[in-house]
């Protein structure tokens, strides 16, 4: 295994948008794989944020002065940008969290789909629209949207490219400037990201990365931003919202999942086993959006229990900057603890470890084994709590409606994945669930990938969307302009008032048989 390049560490160090960095306290991130260190950025404190945003301010108000398409120029270079250099970028990615590379090409994937989606949309949903007046003739109506200012990103550590930059693009293209928190563990990955939009031609001030605890800079950021953006877990998220409310300022999070399978009798089995490897185990199982639970009618539980288990089993661990592994690492002992926890108390009440369930510290130093569990019960912590690991757990039902009413039984609902016999059974499943999202036939990469379609959670899985016009416009303000022309709503001279408010009634009523009233 190649040890990644670290004087590429030490150049996007210079990106962080700190002064004097050098002589500043410094955080050293590590290589997932190997534990040996990569680099280090510097901690950045309030004082810090305060100055980079009041310098993204002053560089907004000439940022929102250009048009749209303008804006829009500068993604499309961008996305041909991630695109020429998306093998270093992958490198980057695996390193600071020890994904396999296949899962760190998702997360350059997401970024160009994200770019080419909002460069090509944003022109015309940033544009002026007109909408009818109060009365016809005398109004001329309006709605322009404006930028919010200075929208705030704080990012999380499963995936630290696209969930900053892919977040910081329609902010953006909206006319905002954006301060970026990537996680402490993960700053590389959102400075690689960033040094390519520099290149693209958006000005250095307008996007500033701040690196540092999320107590200090966070919770700064909320302190003097316009618009906040979330990614993490839903208890962090619960804070931060109550910060924005206070302050009355928009707030936007993709939260925690506890995502459901449901897999009928008729589905194709052995297709629906292989790809749950991928639903359930992708970035070792550190995904929102992955699954966590599986339903399966009865009939074929077994079936499927031993195809998922046979793949699961035949799926190869491994620490390679190459496609030759699929499942990489968990990122922090934390998470390994948490595994570790969450197993344990499920053995310990009852639940049957069908494959995995052991640590591969032979491989590298944060490496679990994908692990299937059968037997799990609702006192059990993994049950109902977000494993947030390779953890999944399979429940046999009588019927597709006992698997649609358990799997609705969450405070979360982030995504679900239905396998059906036909697209058409599969739908009208999918449509009984209560998650912003919904895979037929898939575990979650086409929903995720689907970048015209919003993407978000319901519950305690999220507050508003990213992607999809929603993405963009969250973004803004509507501003509506309304013109009056001819006569305003003074009686004409000679007119009585009460002449003049007969009419103006007899016009209201008459607004009804025009369209779009």
């Amino acid at each position: 295994m190649p040890v990644p390049d670290t004087e590429v560490f030490d150049r996007l160090r210079t990106l962080v948008a700190i002064d004097d960095a050098r002589t500043r306290p410094a955080r050293t991130i590590e290589e997932v794989f190997t534990g040996r260190p990569l680099g280090s950025v510097p901690v950045g404190t309030a004082e810090d944020v305060a100055a980079a945003t009041a310098r993204a301010g002053a560089a907004q108000i000439h940022w929102a002065a250009r048009p749209p398409a303008e804006r829009a120029r500068v993604l499309h270079r961008y996305r041909s940008l991630v695109v020429a250099r998306r093998a270093a970028l992958m490198d980057v990615i695996q390193a600071e969290t020890g994904k396999a590379r296949w899962a760190a090409q998702e997360e350059v994937m997401g970024l160009m789909f994200a770019a080419r989606y909002f460069a090509r949309v944003a022109p015309a949903l940033l544009d002026s629209r007109g909408v009818p007046g109060a009365f016809p003739v005398l109004n001329r109506a309006f709605v322009d949207r404006r930028p919010k200012g200075v929208v705030a990103v704080i990012s999380p550590w499963n995936y630290p490219l696209v969930l900053s930059l892919g977040d910081a693009i329609p902010a953006l293209l909206a006319g905002n400037a954006v301060v970026l928190k990537p996680d402490s563990r993960t700053p590389f990955s959102a400075l690689a990201g960033a040094e390519l939009l520099y290149r693209a031609g958006l000005p250095r001030d307008l996007l500033a990365v701040v690196t540092g605890p999320g107590p200090v800079v966070g919770e700064a950021m909320v302190d003097c931003c316009d618009y906040l953006m979330f990614t993490g877990s839903s208890d962090t998220g619960r804070v931060l919202a109550q910060r924005c409310g206070a302050r009355l300022i928009g707030f936007s999070a993709e939260l925690g999942g506890k995502n459901p399978m449901i897999v009928t009798a008729n589905a194709d089995i052995g297709r629906a086993a292989r790809a749950a490897v991928r639903a359930c185990f992708s970035n070792a199982g550190q995904l929102c959006i992955s699954i966590e639970r599986i339903y399966v009618e009865r009939a074929v539980a077994a079936e499927f229990t031993e195809k998922f288990t046979a793949a699961v089993e035949s799926a190869k661990l491994g620490a390679a900057y190459d496609n030759s592994a699929e499942i990489g690492s968990l990122i922090s002992a934390a998470q390994l603890r948490t595994v570790t926890d969450h197993l344990a108390d499920a053995v310990g009440k009852g639940a049957e470890v069908r494959t995995g369930g052991k640590p591969r510290p032979d491989i590298g130093p944060l490496f679990f084994e994908p692990t299937i569990l059968t037997g799990v019960t609702d006192e059990m912590v993994c049950a109902r709590a977000e494993t947030f690991g390779p953890l999944v757990s399979i429940y046999p039902v009588d019927t597709v409606a006992e698997a649609v009413a358990a799997a609705v039984d969450s405070e979360y609902g982030l995504n679900g994945s239905v396998w059906a016999g036909s697209l058409a059974e599969g739908e009208r499943i999918a449509r009984q669930l209560t998650t912003g999202t919904v895979c037929v036939n898939e575990g979650y990469a086409p929903a995720w990938g689907t970048t015209a379609a919003p993407m978000g959670g319901t519950g305690i899985s999220g507050v508003g969307r990213r992607h999809g016009p929603e993405g963009l416009l969250k973004f803004t303000e509507p501003q509506t302009v309304v013109s009056t022309r001819f006569l305003n709503l003074d009686p004409p001279p000679l007119v009585p008032r009460d002449l003049w408010q007969r009419v103006l009634m007899t016009i209201a009523r008459s607004l009804r048989f025009l369209p779009g009233r």
